[in-house]
């Protein structure tokens, strides 16, 4: 989903890469499968961004995601902190990553948001990339609540992916999403028990099959 992959890119650090290639993500706003509210959003926070001065937008997410844990784009980090079953946890996304052929860079965790928003953007049904996408709500809920005390540009941007996660919104049998939500340990309320069941992969469109996209 192209929404996916524009939200992935304005997520990285504002370097001169993202900066050269903020005329591409303004094509590609225009042209996207969104609502008006989204877009209106995404070209306030692209105005932001290319109103700023190139070294305090970098300073300033340094300060945001970098020094502060609440607002960390890792997001098991706001399901259950450095718990010790953490790790298992996205070892088991790693793993549920590989089966794609998608590897995951070293330096780079699988929980990293932006990643996240990499896989869902070649789900090929948006329904598919939604229940993906929902099993972080819980998260996404939290983060978006974090950047928004904090008074955060970012938290923009959180709660457009946070609204496109949520399961009450999907389309289709009403029952079966009502169970795949109460069947996700990242949805449940209660204390976190891994390692996490990512259940039945969705499938991948064929030119993704054996390479990150």
């Amino acid at each position: 989903m192209l929404f996916h992959r524009i939200l992935s890119a304005l997520l990285g650090y504002p370097d001169a890469e993202l900066r050269a290639a903020l005329p591409e993500i303004a094509a590609a706003i225009a042209t996207a499968d969104l609502s008006a509210d989204e877009r209106a959003a995404l070209k306030r926070f692209l105005g932001q961004l290319s109103d700023n001065d190139p070294t305090a937008s970098e300073e300033e997410y340094v300060r945001t995601f970098d020094m502060v844990p609440e607002h960390s784009l890792h997001l098991t980090h706001h399901l259950i902190g450095e718990d010790k079953n953490r790790g298992p946890a996205l070892i088991d996304l790693a793993e549920y990553y590989k089966e794609y052929g998608i590897e995951i860079a070293q330096k780079e965790l699988p929980d990293y948001l932006p990643l996240v928003l990499e896989f869902t953007s070649v789900l090929e049904d948006g329904e598919e990339s939604r229940m993906f996408l929902s099993r972080w709500n819980k998260a996404l809920r939290q983060l978006h609540a974090n950047l928004a005390e904090a008074g955060s540009p970012y938290a923009d941007l959180i709660a457009l992916i946070e609204r496109r996660s949520r399961l009450v919104e999907a389309s289709g049998d009403a029952d079966a999403t009502l169970a795949a939500a109460k069947s996700n340990p990242l949805l449940d309320d209660g204390d976190f028990d891994p390692p996490v069941n990512w259940n039945a992969p969705p499938s991948l469109s064929s030119e993704c099959a054996g390479r990150r996209c």
